[in-house]
């Protein structure tokens, strides 16, 4: 995402119907499935809340609705973080010589 872009913001409900405004950082496809990577916004008082970082989420199609899912397992997750993780730090390493 270049600087001079204006940011993304998705405001996504969860099945109890709490909802949560998240930052739109990239999207990335691995083995096929799509991933999307979102910040939280900064709610007062949750600056320093540790489980305050990258969110990841899958895209799933569903009678021609696309929807952000949860990945399915532990290990699943931790394999979409590293490639975001690897992208992340490629873009900065560009941006930054």
């Amino acid at each position: 995402m270049s600087e001079d872009s204006s940011p993304i913001f998705v405001e996504l409900t969860d099945e109890e119907g709490n909802t949560q405004t998240l930052e739109y950082i990239m999207s990335l496809e691995i083995d096929g499935q799509e991933y999307r990577a979102f910040f939280p916004t900064e709610a007062e008082g949750e600056e320093d809340d540790p489980d305050a970082g990258l969110i990841i989420l899958k895209v799933i199609n569903e009678g021609g609705e696309e929807l952000l899912s949860t990945c399915d397992s532990e290990e699943e997750l931790m394999r979409a973080y590293d490639q975001f993780a690897l992208e992340l730090f490629e873009d900065e390493e560009e941006e930054n010589p």
